[in-house]
């Protein structure tokens, strides 16, 4: 065996894509209703490798970096915290400063406690050094406005030294127009498109630590237990990461992809400790592995076969490089409906009714009837914005989506999940003539209105996680 292929049977790669919530948005918290939610061809990729050493040097870190943007690495020591408390990271300062990523740490803290917790080997031996590459797909951002080649060169020069998978100039020209562009900016100033990007990252980062540690044996990324202790696990750290909140229907597609979605109960993670505090590890390892059938913990319904589109019917998104505050419109929609629980409940189940009648349509391939079912649907949801105060569809977005039904090909679009100015999403016929039909129309508005609306490359799609081969990571890795 060549030193090369020794090298790659210590290298993991995997993927998760991103969602859009076609119908359901803010229903989707609430158990009682549910979500109708795609996959996306745009994904999160990690690749995760040992740190080779000098013989005799023994490192405890993990080292977890975004190439495709400047200063975007996160160094990270760990121990085994005392009383239960599983394995606890600690940010360690690059140069003079320290630019914490909570979804990056948390995920860490879960996935390895989990890992040791399950491991035949002690932690000190499962858990050992290794580099985190993540590479994201180009939809999650709204590409700058300089053209990606001259970017990707001027980025290169500039990026950050201490990020040890910056390409060699030699491969830089390779780079550019690819799948990952680079970005001249710091992560936390690039604008992104409202994809998931959060989501796929802790699924995609969960899903590579527990392959690239545990013995197949324990963990398969390929059966039904491993992708349920993945979503389990992936919907635990991903809660914490953001506060407590949310429904879980991202990460549930970044798992198993295309479905219609009815969340997990919050009391499932409220016997869940913080990290590091005493019992963290079991309790974690008791709410992950779930394997009472007769008393089961989590209560999510995920039902694949139940969502699916048509023959020839595409589904696409639009940008309109904006973005919104999802969580302060989510506080405001959740006001309302305390304060007129009779007239919320009314618009909702009203509403549902019509989010099933599209899943419905797209299910049976009734093209004839899609434009109809999406008026219907965004009817309400206009309805349930001038109610509650909040923009979920904005007029600005209203006057889009209703010019873009007039594009040859265009079934309708809606603007997805919480709403907002994040991108649209629009169902169309699934061919190039359409692809350039709306390419030439969000052009003409861009220029017309203002602002830019732009069509990405990313597609509906019903796969979830997956692992990848090495060679689309050429130039990324070493």
């Amino acid at each position: 065996m060549s030193s090369d292929q020794e090298q790659q049977q210590h290298i993991t790669a995997v993927s998760a894509p991103g969602k859009v919530l076609l119908a359901g948005g803010y229903l989707v918290l609430d158990r009682a209703y549910t979500g109708l939610v795609f996959g996306l061809s745009a994904r999160i990729n990690i690749v995760a490798q040992e740190i080779h050493t000098s013989p005799g040097v023994h490192l405890t870190e993990i080292v977890v970096e975004s190439p495709q943007f400047l200063e975007a690495q996160w160094r990270y020591g760990y121990h085994l915290a005392d009383e239960d408390g599983g394995i606890k990271v600690t940010q360690l300062q690059i140069g003079s400063h320290i630019v914490a990523n909570p979804f990056v740490e948390t995920t860490l803290n879960y996935a390895l406690t989990y890992i040791a917790r399950i491991s035949k080997h002690s932690p000190t031996h499962v858990v050992k050094s290794a580099r985190l590459t993540i590479l994201a797909d180009n939809d999650y951002y709204s590409q700058p406005t300089t053209s990606s080649s001259s970017s990707s060169a001027d980025a290169a020069t500039t990026h950050s030294s201490s990020s040890s998978t910056t390409p060699p100039a030699a491969t830089i020209n390779a780079l550019r127009g690819s799948r990952f562009a680079r970005f001249p900016v710091k992560l936390t100033e690039a604008h992104k498109t409202g994809l998931g990007s959060s989501a796929a990252l802790v699924t995609s980062l969960t899903a590579a630590l527990l392959t690239h540690y545990l013995d197949p044996t324990l963990f398969s990324l390929s059966s039904p237990r491993g992708r349920q202790v993945l979503h389990n696990l992936a919907q635990a750290a991903h809660c914490a990461a953001q506060g407590k909140v949310g429904s879980g229907f991202d990460v549930a597609a970044a798992v198993y992809g295309s479905s219609l979605y009815r969340r997990f109960s919050p009391s499932v993670l409220s016997s869940v400790p913080e990290p590091g505090a005493r019992g963290f590890a079991t309790a974690l390892e008791r709410v992950v592995s779930d394997s009472d059938d007769t008393n089961k913990i989590w209560d999510t319904q995920i039902e694949k076969d139940a969502v699916s589109l048509p023959q020839g019917v595409g589904l696409r998104m639009c940008d309109v490089d904006c973005g919104s505050q999802t969580v302060g419109m989510v506080k405001q929609v959740l006001a309302w409906r305390a304060r007129e629980p009779v007239a919320s409940k009314e618009l909702w189940d009203e509403l549902q009714r019509r989010n099933e009648a599209l899943a419905l349509v797209l299910k049976e391939g009734r093209t004839d009837d899609l434009r109809g079912a999406v008026a219907a649907v965004r009817e309400l949801v206009r309805k349930m914005g001038a109610a509650s105060g909040v923009p979920i569809e904005p007029e600005s977005q209203t006057a889009l989506l209703d010019a873009l039904e007039g594009v040859e090909g265009v079934y309708g679009g809606v603007v997805p999940g919480a709403g907002g100015y994040d991108a649209v999403a629009v169902l169309c016929r699934d061919d190039v003539e359409t692809a350039e039909l709306i390419k030439e129309f969000v052009a003409g508005w861009s220029k017309k209105v203002g602002g830019k609306v732009s069509l990405l490359e990313v597609k509906g799609e019903m796969k979830g996680v997956r692992t990848e081969e090495l060679g689309i990571y050429k130039g990324w890795i070493q």
